[in-house]
């Protein structure tokens, strides 16, 4: 259990991803997950008042069961196969947080502080919360897919616009994780 449970190295984790790109290569699907939301988007009846959801989306039922998995997948990691000495983060990193009020994880992936469920009694966490989410919609779907279509998809494809876009999602997170959230945290 302690392989599954800990860590995996990134040439055994980068070889998986690999096969299961080129085997979406060979049989002409490409991956993402904010497809996706088009897709439930157009299941629930959207395409009747919006354009853009009345497509064909049981073309993409495949990829409806690759959100299942990762839900899936997700809860089991996380009730089952967690293991809270697995994480280690940067002691400089949690002393950046702890002087903006956010706990260290201890064990665990996300701290409480943002990611538990106190962050509904909260009205900040919780505007910050929303503001994000509508900024991650909106910027998935102004640049063609998310953080996952271009970086895997789309750079294994060798796709110049998803070159671009992962940059810009870099260079976003370091200008947001520098400048914006030592703003609204202290």
């Amino acid at each position: 259990m302690d392989f599954i449970t800990h860590t995996w190295h990134w040439s055994i984790s980068g070889l998986l991803i690999g096969l299961v790109m080129l085997a979406l290569t060979y049989f002409g699907k490409a991956f993402g997950m904010s497809s996706n939301l088009r897709s439930l988007c157009s299941m629930a009846g959207a395409g009747k008042f919006v354009p853009f959801f009345d497509w064909d989306w049981k073309s993409q039922r495949w990829n409806l069961a690759v959100v299942v998995g990762a839900m899936l997948g997700g809860y089991v990691a996380t009730h089952f196969l967690s293991d809270s000495t697995n994480v280690s983060i940067n002691p400089t990193t949690i002393n950046q947080l702890a002087a903006m009020g956010i706990d260290a994880p201890q064990g665990k992936l996300a701290p409480d502080t943002l990611f538990g469920m106190q962050v509904f009694s909260s009205p900040k966490i919780l505007a910050i919360l929303l503001i994000g989410g509508l900024l991650i919609g909106f910027g998935s779907r102004y640049a063609g897919g998310c953080t996952s279509g271009h970086a895997i998809s789309g750079l294994s494809n060798l796709q110049l616009p998803s070159l671009k876009a992962v940059i810009g999602f870099f260079v976003g997170g370091l200008i947001v994780s520098h400048f914006v959230l030592p703003l609204i945290f202290n």
